[in-house]
Order: C-alpha cells, then structure tokens, then sequence
C-alpha cells in the first residue's frame, strides 16, 4: 500500500520523485521503488522521521510500536518548529493510541484503503484528529486521494464499520466471484470462459450501479422478470438467507476491528 501512495503522489505531481523518501525492512521493495519511480532511500525510520514533512505509516498493526520507538525521537522538532503530519493507514491502530506511544501532540490523520488502491481504484475513508490544522487535512486529502475515491468521516469510531464494508469488502465480492466461477463450470463452461464471465459481470454491474440514480434493489428489480431464470435463482437466495447471512458478516467484522483496536490501545508504551 506505500508503494501505491508513492507512485500515486508522484504520478499525480503531488510532490516531485526526488522528495519522496521510504524506508522498509525488505531492501529489495525500496530498492525496487526507487529504480521504477527514482525515490530517495533513507538509511532508517529514525532519518526519514527527522526531515520529512508528511510521514505515512504503512504498516501492518503489530510493527506500529516497534516503528514508533525508532522514530520517537527524531520526530521531535526545535521550538518554533512545526510537528510533522502524520497520516496512518495501519489497520485498528487508534490515535490516540499514536500519540500516546509518541508523548507527543502530533497532527494525525488515520485512514483505511482497501486492496483495489493497488492499482488506483481504491475507496479510503479518513479522520483528522482535532490537533490537525485545515491545510494539513488537505494535503492529507491530497495524498489519500491519488489511490482512489476518498471520504472524510465525522467520527475515528466509524473507521471500525468502514473496515467491515470497504476494508474486508474486496474479499466478499471476490468470494462471490469465486461461486459464479465454480457454478459455471459445473455446468460446462471451460474455466476461462467461465472466469470471463463472473469478472465481467461483475464490473458490468457495479459500473452500472454506480452510473444509476436508482438503487440496487430497483436496478435489481429490473432484471428479475416475474417467473424467469433469475427470480428462480433469487427465490433460492432468499429462502437460503444469503442476505441477512452477509448483514451478519458484515457486523462480525466490525466487532472483530473494534476489539482489535481495543487491545492494541492497551499495549504497554
């Protein structure tokens, strides 16, 4: 995901190449992006903290510490000298979680991608924590926007539920792909065509979903002509509870975010 921001912001001319640093325990990704996108390495988490404006923590929740110890220090600036932003995409990792770990009233901006940001087609949703000023939370808006569509939320609690719909959503929709496809060969398809089928059928759908002014279930109405193939296969879903059964999933995922979140809060500093 921060090699998808570096070349978001770069190829949107957010920031110039040269000015973009990164740091990561895997040589060969840092040196794969600077070779391809010709960024800065730094020799460390503690020397990119110490120069850098903005700092993305790209990281998998349980090495969000340890990346903090390093840079605790470095982060921290002469008088008169403003705090760098930080903005967070490491999953559950609450800020004031962040900013405790650090002992300092750092600007800090969370936000949760998904997986199709990859390739720019991602939707993140983001919060500004109240120590973050105006012109940061856009230059945060800036940098989030380049992997995708971004939406700013009222609330860090309603970043649990985001992570339940859009967060673990790729994974729904590619299991749904994943019955279409195993459905359509045991009735004959060869396994490209029948891979061509569910993916397009997919895109086709949510694109025309997305382009409509009518919601899903009128869009879905439309396609369901009364005793036809369609009503036969939605009856069977219906009388399964598919429905109610993703609802529940959905919120089982929201709990699972929030007690994760609650545990990481109570790590010792």
């Amino acid at each position: 995901m921060g090699g998808a921001l570096c070349r978001g912001i770069i190829d949107a001319h957010i920031v110039e190449a040269s000015k973009v640093v990164v740091s990561d325990i895997h040589a060969d990704h840092v040196q794969s992006l600077q070779q391809t996108l010709g960024v800065r390495v730094a020799k460390g988490n503690e020397q990119l903290a110490k120069h850098c404006e903005v700092i993305v923590l790209a990281l998998k929740p349980f090495t969000v510490a340890s990346v903090l110890d390093e840079i605790r220090e470095s982060l921290k600036r002469d008088e008169g000298k403003p705090l760098p932003l930080l903005i967070s995409i490491a999953a559950g990792v609450r800020i004031e979680t962040i900013q405790a770990h650090l002992d300092l009233p750092i600007p800090v901006v969370r936000a949760m991608p998904n997986t199709p940001a990859l390739i720019g087609a991602g939707v993140t949703a983001a919060y500004a924590a109240t120590a973050v000023a105006p012109e940061e939370t856009a230059q945060a808006g800036q940098v989030l926007s380049t992997m995708g569509k971004l939406l700013w939320v009222k609330s860090e609690a309603l970043l649990d539920p985001v992570t339940a719909v859009s967060g673990s959503g790729p994974a729904y929709v590619f299991y749904f792909i994943e019955a279409l496809e195993q459905a359509a060969r045991e009735l004959g398809l060869e396994a490209d065509a029948a891979r061509t089928l569910a993916l397009e059928t997919f895109l086709g759908a949510a694109r025309l979903a997305a382009g409509s002014s009518e919601d899903p279930a009128t869009l879905r109405a439309r396609v369901t002509s009364k005793g036809g193939t369609t009503e036969a296969a939605l009856a069977l879903m219906d009388s399964s509870q598919l429905k109610p059964a993703i609802v529940r999933a959905v919120h089982a995922a929201n709990a699972r975010a929030l007690e994760l979140g609650e545990q990481m809060g109570k790590d010792p500093a």
